[in-house]
């Protein structure tokens, strides 16, 4: 670790923290919630022993980045005028993209309100609504159990989490660490969400009915650009009513054309790319040699 390099750009109005380490074609990767450029530790390293020059932001909200305090500055604009201005900055015209827990709203009506349709009040996305509240609940919490209770989610099921018993359960029940997961690693993603807080990264939830209003005149639009999409079977977004139909029934292959390949993982949870990050860096670097 202690071989990647870490700076600070202003881009788009913001103080972006930046992870880099190698040289040769860059790959840009881009973490989910709640996790950190840290998510990517394995791949960068593997990647750029390979050739590579593995770059990886704290995106807006989080980590070492800015984190403007309102849900407004959350919408897609706002994340690709960061990305468009930290490649300008680090004078890259061309890269390989390798993304986590960026999957689009399918809707026909505001994304929120068909989430409470479908889940109900206690879904976890409709809990982060609130400004406040679900921040007030997470400081009730330790930190470090947070992120374990998070990132150990092995239950695919809709994640449903009622006022009464709260994001981090009962205090007295014990985490079960995996073996890909370190005392060292929770530590570190505690450290800098005690430090920022969790708003940034709940403002992206927040966001998802402006986003859905925003990128209206682009409904129906395809994606053009190759693309491998991997997921585990255990991901609790794999198995929401509806995705499996539409990634194996052709409506995925319909709105992306050029996608390549379809991974599922067997006996694999969300964070894929920390659970198996062997497989995670051989699937990435399989597929960006053939460009």
């Amino acid at each position: 670790m202690e071989k990647i390099q870490h700076k600070t750009i202003h881009v788009n109005g913001i103080n972006m923290h930046v992870a880099e380490i190698g040289q040769g074609p860059a790959i840009l990767f881009l973490h989910g919630f709640p996790e950190l450029w840290y998510s990517w530790r394995h791949q960068m390293l593997s990647l750029s022993s390979r050739g590579y020059r593995a770059i990886a932001p704290d995106l807006r909200g989080y980590g070492d980045t800015d984190a403007p305090p309102s849900a407004a500055s959350y919408t897609a604009f706002h994340i690709v005028g960061d990305l468009i201005g930290l490649l300008d900055a680090l004078g890259l015209d061309r890269i390989f993209l390798v993304g986590h827990d960026w999957g689009a709203v399918m809707a026909w009506r505001k994304p929120i309100e068909s989430m409470r349709v479908i889940f109900g009040d206690d879904y976890y996305i409709c809990r982060f609504q609130e400004h406040g509240e679900v921040e007030e609940e997470f400081a009730r919490v330790d930190t470090a159990r947070l992120i374990k209770k998070f990132l150990t989610c092995r239950n695919p099921a809709p994640l449903c989490v009622p006022k009464s018993v709260g994001f981090g359960g009962s205090p007295h029940s014990s985490i079960t660490m995996p073996s890909w997961l370190s005392e060292e690693d929770v530590n570190y993603y505690a450290s800098k969400f005690d430090q920022k807080g969790f708003t940034g990264g709940l403002n992206y939830y927040r966001a998802m009915d402006l986003n859905w209003e925003l990128t209206a005149p682009w409904t129906g639009v395809q994606i053009k650009v190759p693309a491998k999409f991997i997921v585990g079977d255990l991901d609790l977004t794999y198995n929401n009513p509806g995705v499996k139909e539409y990634i194996h029934n052709g409506g995925f292959k319909r709105d992306v054309p050029f996608l390549q390949e379809v991974v599922i993982m067997e006996e694999v949870a969300h964070f894929l790319n920390q659970e198996k990050p062997n497989e995670i860096s051989a699937h990435i670097y399989d597929f960006i040699e053939k460009f």
